[in-house]
């Protein structure tokens, strides 16, 4: 790295230690996000990717947005009332034509509204489970069978997130998104940032993070804004603590699991949205876990609709050659629609209808 570039790296590090410092001041008081909370139906959603995409890259890039192909599937969604969705946003796409990636935003939220559902867009994104580590835009590679999730790409991708200089471009990504966006009513919330620290980065994060968290509080949304935890990292988890309006979470693990997980974020005192699960072989599903959600109050987005090009079905870390799994691990439906289970559909409707009678409705959230 060039002298100039070493200055220029100390300087965006100060910069991000101060601009931390302040990310606190429009962070929502407890009152105002318990507020907001009780205003919203029981959230029950899932994480989206169009069946026809092999990663987020295809899912918005201009070369394979489909909005026919994603209207169908939301409507899918629609039929069972959930009413919540959260997808990945890709820089990559953003950098290559800026005003096309906004447009597109505002075509796909026109479907979700279509479909009364709200969406949780996901800023960036450190997970990767194949061979590349940063995003390309174009035509994406083909699945290769037998392979979880092969062509995933990041966002901004890994060699970025690494990178300090990198970091005026995503500001001023983050900041046209939200800007655009921030008063939208059909957007829930914003998850600044999907697993930060995975997929090998560690704390190489942990600086993008804490400069996204303060472009983010500097654009002061309408909407709260909340960081995911997932693993048992105290470093990062004090992060996400400390800036997240509302407390969100991703839990894979059984039941016993999810409600211990559950009784350590409630002593933050604030709303709790589970914004993963749903993995059938370690028994987080439908029948053994919802009604936790439901009765509980939190809300909860399961991975994921149709089945794809991901080839999610398949569990983490799957190659080819490896034994077949006959249970699915994610996904509620086949590519033509079918469910994989269709008592789990009878029972996901029941419920979320169940949510909707005033006896539900009407019981106050907030528990001192």
């Amino acid at each position: 790295m060039t002298r100039r570039k070493l200055a220029l790296s100390a300087l965006l590090l100060i910069s991000t230690l101060c601009c931390y410092s302040q990310s606190t001041a429009n962070k929502w008081s407890e009152q105002r996000i318990w507020d907001w909370y009780n205003k919203q139906p029981w959230l029950c959603g899932f994480n989206y990717i169009p069946a026809y995409a092999i990663n987020y890259t295809a899912m918005w890039d201009k070369t394979t947005f489909d909005p026919v192909a994603i209207d169908k599937e939301l409507a899918l969604a629609e039929k069972s009332g959930m009413n919540t969705l959260r997808a990945v946003l890709q820089y990559a796409v953003y950098e290559d034509d800026p005003q096309y990636f906004l447009n597109t935003l505002d075509v796909f939220m026109k479907l979700c509204e279509k479909r009364h559902i709200k969406f949780i867009p996901a800023l960036f994104d450190d997970c990767s489970f194949g061979i590349t580590p940063d995003p390309k835009v174009g035509k994406q590679p083909e699945p290769l069978k037998g392979w979880y999730a092969w062509a995933w790409s990041p966002s901004p991708g890994h060699s970025m997130v690494t990178d300090t200089t990198t970091y005026p471009k995503l500001e001023k990504y983050v900041k046209a998104v939200m800007s655009r966006f921030k008063d939208d009513k059909r957007v829930l919330m914003w998850d600044i940032y999907n697993e930060p620290t995975n997929g090998g980065l560690g704390g190489t994060t942990l600086p993008l993070l804490k400069k996204v968290i303060a472009w983010g509080r500097e654009i002061n949304p309408s909407q709260p804004l909340t960081i995911g935890a997932f693993d048992q990292n105290p470093r990062l988890n004090d992060i996400i603590v400390e800036h997240s309006d509302v407390i969100t979470f991703h839990e894979y693990g059984n039941r016993e699991i999810l409600l211990r997980t559950i009784e350590h974020y409630k002593k933050y005192n604030r709303p709790l949205i589970n914004t993963e699960w749903m993995n059938r072989p370690f028994k987080s599903t439908i029948p053994d876990v919802l009604d936790v959600f439901y009765d509980n109050k939190i809300g909860c987005t399961l991975w994921g609709l149709v089945n794809g090009k991901t080839q999610t079905d398949l569990p983490w870390g799957h190659r080819p050659g490896d034994p077949e799994q006959k249970v699915w691990q994610h996904d509620l439906y086949y590519g033509d629609f079918r469910p994989y289970d269709a008592n789990e559909i009878t029972l996901l409707t029941k419920i979320i209808s169940q949510s909707k009678t005033k006896e539900y409705t009407k019981q106050h959230l907030h528990v001192n």
